[in-house]
């Protein structure tokens, strides 16, 4: 059933005329008369009766405006919330790091914006990531890598992240004047991420391409971990320094002078090309990427 004859209904009854309302609707009287005749086909019931040179509802019209007036009132309120999106959900696929440092104030920001909006976290390396949001379980994917080169995603560089080799204060090469090379590093134990990790990756290919004999003593796939580890000196570590803010600011971890070669890091967000963007997503991708 059109929507519209219950429009054009509810205006008849307000109106107590099927011309006043065919002048309203800038319709011809005889549209309107056509639209009322199809609705009391449909319901099996005459709606309206004549009374004196005016018109009144039947019993059955009574009855039938309660319901056209909630149902109008409905997509009323239907129209409203696909128009603000101000409902539903966002499925982020991010990495722990993004998930503890970086998206907590943003994700505070956004509640106030759009209180509706159900945020769901789907941690996972950023190999999984990519695979989620390709295959559409995720609308939008946070990652820490160099430069995005696949043409397969829409990609956006968010920010720079700085990488910080990191020990206790009392390790050996924390007290180092001059910026350590990568052949430094040998011979000390080391904590490093899971495999997958994109940065453990690249520090690993530096060893490796340098000839550095390393060893990754402690593999560890929780970044807290990885710090207590580091606190209690069982050796030298790679993290993201918004990862290590408190413990650097209260002295607990020790940054060493050395830095990666090669291209820098960034917070990259992904999502498919053919990815709908709702005003509430279009929204938290800028307030992303005003950081």
């Amino acid at each position: 059933m059109d929507l519209t004859y219950l429009h054009t209904f509810s205006l008849v009854a307000r109106l107590r005329s099927f011309t006043k309302a065919a002048e309203e609707l800038g319709y011809v009287q005889s549209s309107v008369t056509a639209q009322i005749q199809k609705l009391e086909r449909e319901y099996g019931a005459a709606l309206f009766e004549r009374f004196g040179r005016g018109i009144r509802l039947t019993q059955a019209g009574e009855e039938l405006l309660k319901y056209a007036r909630e149902m109008l009132q409905l997509h009323e309120e239907a129209k409203a919330a696909v128009s603000a999106q101000a409902s539903g959900r966002i499925v982020i696929g991010t990495i722990e790091t993004l998930a503890a440092f970086f998206l907590p104030p943003l994700l505070q920001r956004f509640r106030k914006l759009y209180p509706g909006v159900q945020v769901v976290l789907q941690p996972g390396s950023e190999a999984e990531i990519i695979t989620r949001v390709r295959e559409g379980e995720c609308d939008v994917g946070l990652m820490l890598d160099r430069a995005y080169t696949g043409g397969d995603f829409v990609c956006l560089q968010l920010r720079e992240e700085e990488l910080v080799l990191l020990a206790a204060p009392d390790h050996p090469l924390a007290g180092s004047a001059e910026p350590l090379t990568v052949q430094a590093l040998g011979g000390h134990p080391m904590i490093v991420t899971e495999e997958s990790c994109t940065y453990r990756s690249a520090l690993e290919r530096e060893l490796r391409g340098e000839g550095v004999p390393y060893l990754f003593a402690y593999e560890l796939g929780s970044v807290e971990a990885i710090k207590q580890c580091l606190v209690h000196g069982l050796g030298v570590g790679l993290l993201p320094a918004i990862a290590v803010r408190e413990e650097l600011a209260s002295g607990k971890l020790a940054a060493l002078s050395f830095r990666l070669s090669g291209p820098p890091f960034y917070t990259l967000l992904i999502h498919h090309p053919k990815k709908w963007i709702s005003a509430s997503l279009q929204s938290f991708i800028g307030l992303l990427s005003s950081t």
